[in-house]
């Protein structure tokens, strides 16, 4: 007997079913049958083979460790051969189907941006046993090397490893083009060769792939080849459907071919001999779910495999059994005599028709009859204190069908019953309908009753859905049957009437047909929904639908049809109602207001059915349906009068007519058109000010139709083109005043209108005009001149003359006792002087003056009394300049133009004279007015120097006056220069003072030296005071001429003197002996140069005190108020910088007042000065207390502040 495989307690083996007989060394499937409890677990089994060489398939292998478990289908690696599940590819290179998630991949791949690629291989169709070639090109232009490239079918499963028979990749390069090219020929394709296809290029860090389909189509006449067992394969460990059937395999196929058995393979003596690196391979390769659990009992099994001094032959590892089998268990012992005990699960086995003992010589046998499923179990006999173990494997039996399904044929709504028998009691079964599995339901018409061998589907209430292909599978087998399920013929015993009702009334369409079956209502095509206005009754074989209130909606073609029947039962319903027109919305005098330029499109509900005819109408006449301005818009719900553009004259009353079978319906609407008002006429200026006006206008001559409400007023510049609004509140009136203009610039003002529909457009712009004003009065009005019968006035300019600029001036006097002013001037004057002319001597008048722009004339300026028109005395004066009251000095060539203001009436006489003579006209001009004098020189000579004496007289007053005038020019040179001595470096000159002075004082000398060879000036020494000078640090050995320039205010002479002979500075001179000079005493008494000065400071601001003193060495300052010295006061700051002495009081207060002192000390003296400083403002006591003032003291001054000015506080 073969060695048995492990297997999951509470679950069966089932039979590994022969290869079909056209691939004997092909595919071999395994399969397990149902557990018997579904709670647990489940896994599905595996089919021990005979030919290990041969494919297997098999379930998914689980990984050692949990987190590596592979899914149902997948490769355990290249080295390793690989499962594959029904109709799978060959070993070489199969798959199973797609992982979840491969679309989504595909979609992905596929909308990559192809960066490689040049073509991509392309999906294509097969069909079964033909060939196909995929084609990939790649551009090797910027490629090094050969590009890596990997086929993929799904998602993982790479294909390199797979090429074979069935399979075979080739790779080209073309180099004239540089393309390389990759191709995967499918040789004789098969079904299950169909899905997705993958192909990836990788070069360094470039990738690109692309996914592809492959359709593999049947061949006509063609059966594939079918395994039961691989229908009810375990979909794997770990997922939803793990241990449930799958019959995807089985719902094409009919025919079921013998398999031949092959011969089983010890899966436990491969696992014992095996490397561990292999027990996922063969797990993999022989369809093992649970392998740790295998490999848990293979450890014990090996842990008890030491030698047994009580049993010299042990139980084998593992038995296996077909269901109602016999199974032997057999041990040796190594002494017969001692006593032996056999156990199932821990439980001792007591003698029974089921388990048999023997004893033959050494050997110990139990045998186990009829062997159920229950006794798939762990068991172990006991020899003194050893013992030793196997396991029981009991494999079921598949599951035949004995009874085939038969064809039935049925009525709609008749109980169908399809019955098969198979050969066990309850074994499981599945129903498929057209090849889908049928699960039944509470809800479900499909019913599955069971009597134990026979297996029968309930239908109930068969419909024409039913009729289909039934079969019924089981493990071992699979049977068919058609089921026609035809309709009863029916007849129509009451058809349906067409019907015509009023509005509001009942309709009840009513039919009658030979079969209890239910139809369905249809209006106008759609199904008819019952509700509380319509209802549907079905009461046997009649059939009603009532409408209790006829609506214009229930109108229509109603239909009803019998479910299941192609019959139909048509009916017309047809519903009337007098026309009605819908004024509701108009108001109560059907009035319509419409804005002239709008379109109006008037809108009236209308009612009756059938639908009415409408007709407009306005004075007798139609208006018609067309295309014009007016005209009439008609529906089946409305009628709409429509007006595109809307006039004045449209107005009026409009008739509408409605007629139709049942009756007919008049209304009249009255229609206004309104529009905006007329532009007013352009406005008027009456009056404008400096930045005003007064502007006034009258309403439009058209209001459109409704009352004006107001207007808006905007203003401009003239040069400008942007108005500006005025007024955001309506101006009632006709009458504004526009304020805040720029003086001096032109305006312009137009007006809108505004009614209820809107505002009007803008009136004509008003004439230009600018905002000016009157300058303001003249000032300084006062009498310049008064003579027998003229009186002159002056004044000055106003002080504000504004944008108008001005014009000039009226000077207007009135006589005394009068209010009569009279003009003195014809024509405006310019200057600011006028003399009034043919006024009575000895009489007195009043004067005013006005200025005058293009505003007008501004408020006059009066003189304050009145004058007396008679001439006045007035003794001469003279008024000298300031600066001709000392010597007037001016060089030669430069003009002379000394003005002499003089006072004096009637017109003074004057005399001028030079030096006591009178001035000769010829060399000097002379001018004199009533005011003054000009003397005049256009080059000044020194002749004309001396003193110049003015005599001004008037009647007998006299007054005069000298001016000095001097002339200056540049000196002559020195008038002797010589060597007084040479000693050494050094030369003593001395020279004598120039003749000629030039007309003013010597300033100084300049001295020069030539060396003779060269005789080149150089200047010594510049504006030099005295007559002699040492020059040093001559070069010795060399000879020096000099020379000396004698220079005043007008600069150097022109010429200079030069010494007759030359100073020779020899190498050895005379010794010179620096003269002796006592030390400078600097020391200095304190003095101050600059004193304190009174000040008054406002209380609550910094207040300074600031002197210079000067003294050698420094003084020390002290300050004192009062006598008292200032020291770390917080309120004082003191400063010292280059003599200037500053003390800072800070934020004073009426304390602060005193007599302030500044002190200097050093050791020549002391000095002080002083100064008073007054502290105006008063401060409240909490003030003068916060900033340190002792209270006693505040309360002094307080009432010594109160008693000397109480009305201030």
């Amino acid at each position: 007997m073969p060695e048995p495989t492990k297997k999951e307690e509470n679950e069966v083996l089932a039979p590994a079913p022969a290869p079909p007989p056209e691939e004997p060394n092909k595919e071999k499937e395994a399969g397990t049958a149902p557990a018997k409890e579904p709670n647990k677990e489940k896994e599905a089994g595996p089919a021990p083979a005979k030919e290990p060489s041969k494919e297997k398939e098999a379930g998914p292998a689980p990984a050692k460790e949990p987190n590596k478990e592979k899914e149902a289908g997948t490769s355990p690696g290249k080295d390793e051969e690989d499962a594959s599940p029904p109709g799978a590819l060959p070993p070489e290179w199969s798959i199973g189907e797609p992982p979840a998630g491969e679309e989504q991949d595909k979609q992905n791949a596929n909308s990559q941006l192809s960066t490689l690629f040049v073509e991509k291989p392309q999906g294509g169709a097969v069909k079964v046993g033909e060939n196909i070639t995929f084609i990939a090109k790649v551009k090797a232009e910027d490629l090094l090397r050969k590009p890596t490239v990997k086929w993929f079918k799904g998602k993982w499963m790479d294909l390199a490893s797979k090429a074979g028979k069935h399979l075979q990749l080739k790779e080209t390069f073309e180099r004239h083009s540089r393309v390389y090219t990759f191709e995967m020929q499918i040789i004789k394709a098969k079904e299950n060769y169909a899905g997705n296809y993958r192909c990836e290029v990788t070069y360094k860090d470039k990738f690109d792939s692309c996914s592809f389909d492959l359709e593999v189509h049947e061949s006509t006449g063609t059966t594939p080849n079918i395994d039961i067992r691989s229908a009810f394969k375990r979909s794997g460990e770990g997922q939803d459907d793990a241990g449930e059937l799958d019959f995807s395999g089985l719902l094409k196929r009919r025919e079921v071919k013998p398999q031949e058995e092959q011969p089983e393979v010890d899966v436990w003596e491969l696992l014992k001999n095996a490397k561990p690196s292999e027990y996922e391979k063969i797990a993999f390769q022989y369809g093992i779910t649970d392998l740790r659990g295998m490999l848990r009992r293979l450890k014990r099994m090996r842990r008890v495999e030491k030698k047994s001094a009580a049993f010299a032959r042990i139980l084998d590892p593992a038995y296996q059994v077909d269901k109602g089998g016999r199974v032997r268990f057999v041990v040796e012992l190594a002494d017969p005599k001692l006593e032996v005990k056999w156990y199932k699960n821990g439980q001792e086995i007591r003698p029974s028709t089921k388990y048999i003992f023997e004893h033959k010589g050494c050997e110990r046998i139990m045998f186990i009859n009829n062997c159920v499923l229950t006794d798939d179990s762990e068991y172990y006999v006991t020899a003194g204190d050893e013992k030793c173990s196997t396991e029981l494997f009991v494999r079921e039996p598949p599951v035949m069908v004995t009874k085939q399904l038969e064809d039935t044929k049925a009525y709609c709504g008749e109980r169908v019953e399809l019955e098969c028998e198979v050969s066990e009691d309850d074994a499981n079964v599945k129903w498929f309908k057209n090849g889908e599995e049928i699960v039944p339901g509470p809800k479900s018409r499909y019913h599955i009753r069971v009597e134990g061998k026979k297996h029968i589907l309930v239908i109930d209430g068969a419909t024409k859905a039913d009729t289909a292909e039934y079969s019924v599978m089981t493990t071992g087998g699979q049977s068919s049957a058609k089921l026609s399920v035809d309709l009863k013929p029916l007849k129509i015993l009451t058809p349906l009437t067409d019907q015509t009702v009023n509005l509001g009334k009942e309709i009840c369409l009513k039919c009658e047909v030979s079969e209890n079956i239910t139809g369905k209502w249809t209006k106008n095509g759609l199904p008819v929904q019952e509700t509380d206005h319509l209802k549907i009754v079905h009461k046997g074989r009649i059939h009603k639908l009532v409408i209790a209130n006829a609506l214009v909606e229930d109108e229509g073609d109603y239909v009803f049809t019998p479910d299941a029947y192609s019959v139909t039962l048509p009916a017309k319903v047809h519903v009337i109602d007098p026309p009605k027109i819908n004024l509701d919305g108009l108001g109560a005098d059907n009035t319509v207001t419409v804005i002239a330029g709008n379109k109006l499109r008037l809108e009236i509900p209308i009612s009756g059915e059938p639908p009415p005819k409408a007709i407009w109408s306005r004075a007798d006449k139609a208006i018609m349906e067309g295309s014009g301005r007016i005209r009439a818009e008609n529906y089946p719900d409305s009628t709409t009068l429509v007006i595109d553009i809307a006039e004045k004259d449209d107005s009026g009353v409009y008739h509408i007519n409605l007629k139709n079978e049942a009756g007919e319906a008049h209304a009249s609407i009255n229609i206004k058109v309104v529009d905006i008002p007329d532009p007013p006429v352009a406005p008027n200026v009456t009056d404008v000010g400096d930045d005003w006006c007064i502007m006034t206008w009258e309403p439009p001559l058209y209001d459109g139709g409704s009352p004006i409400l107001g207007y808006f007023i905007e203003r401009k510049k003239k040069q400008s083109s942007r108005w500006m609004r005025l007024n955001f509140d309506l101006c009632k009136e006709t009458t504004f005043e526009p304020k805040k203009m720029i003086e001096g610039v032109a305006y312009e003002v137009r007006i809108f209108a505004v009614n209820a529909v809107g505002i009007s457009k803008p009136s004509m712009p008003s004439k230009p005009f600018v905002p000016l004003a009157v300058t303001s009065p003249p000032t300084l009005l006062t009498v310049d001149s008064v003579t027998d019968t003229t009186v002159t006035m002056k004044w000055r300019p106003p002080d504000q003359i504004g944008a108008a600029g001005l014009d000039g001036y009226v000077l207007e006097y009135c006589f005394e006792g009068t209010d009569d002013w009279i003009v003195a001037n014809t024509e405006l004057i310019e200057k600011t002087k006028f003399t009034i002319t043919g006024l009575p001597t000895d009489s007195r008048i009043f004067v005013r003056v006005k200025a005058v722009n293009a505003a007008g004339a501004s408020e006059p300026k009066y003189y304050s009394q009145p004058i007396l028109v008679k001439e006045i005395i007035e003794p001469p004066k003279i008024r000298i300049p300031r600066h001709l009251k000392q010597t007037y000095i001016r060089r030669v060539g430069e003009a002379i133009n000394l003005v002499i203001p003089f006072q004096g009436k009637p017109r003074p006489e004057l005399i001028w004279t030079k030096d006591g003579a009178p001035i000769d006209k010829n060399q000097i001009n002379i001018r004199n007015s009533e005011t003054d004098t000009i003397i005049f020189i256009r080059k000044a000579e020194r002749s004309h120097s001396g003193k110049y004496d003015l005599q001004v007289k008037v009647e007998k007053f006299v007054e005069t006056a000298s001016i000095d005038i001097r002339v200056i020019d540049r000196p002559g040179p020195p008038q002797l220069v010589k060597i007084d001595d040479v000693w050494g470096e050094n030369v003593a000159l001395s020279w004598t003072p120039p003749r000629d002075n030039g007309n003013t004082a010597i300033t100084g000398y300049t001295i020069q030296k030539a060396d003779k060879k060269s005789m080149e000036w150089f200047t010594v020494i510049e504006h030099y005071h005295r007559t002699n000078a040492t020059i040093t640090e001559l070069v010795i050995g060399n000879e020096y001429y000099f020379r000396v320039f004698a220079e005043n205010m007008c600069g150097l002479s022109e010429d200079a003197t030069m010494t007759k002979e030359s100073a020779v500075i020899a190498k050895d001179g005379k010794i010179y002996k620096n003269p002796v000079y006592e030390d400078f005493d600097f020391s200095e008494a304190p003095m101050f140069t600059q004193p304190l000065v009174n000040t008054y400071a406002v209380a609550g601001y910094n207040a300074t005190l600031n002197c210079s003193v000067r003294g050698n060495p420094k003084p020390k300052i002290t300050w004192m108020k009062n006598k008292v010295a200032i020291i770390d006061d917080p309120r004082y700051r003191m400063f010292s910088n280059q003599g200037v002495c500053t003390l800072e009081i800070r934020k004073p207060s009426p304390y602060d007042g005193g007599t302030y002192c500044c002190k200097a000390v050093n050791d020549l003296g002391t000095v002080e000065i002083e100064c008073k400083l007054e502290v105006k403002g008063g401060l409240s006591f909490c003030r003068l207390l916060l900033q340190g003032v002792p209270p006693n003291i505040i309360d002094s001054y307080l009432r010594d502040l109160h008693s000397s000015s109480p009305e201030e506080y």
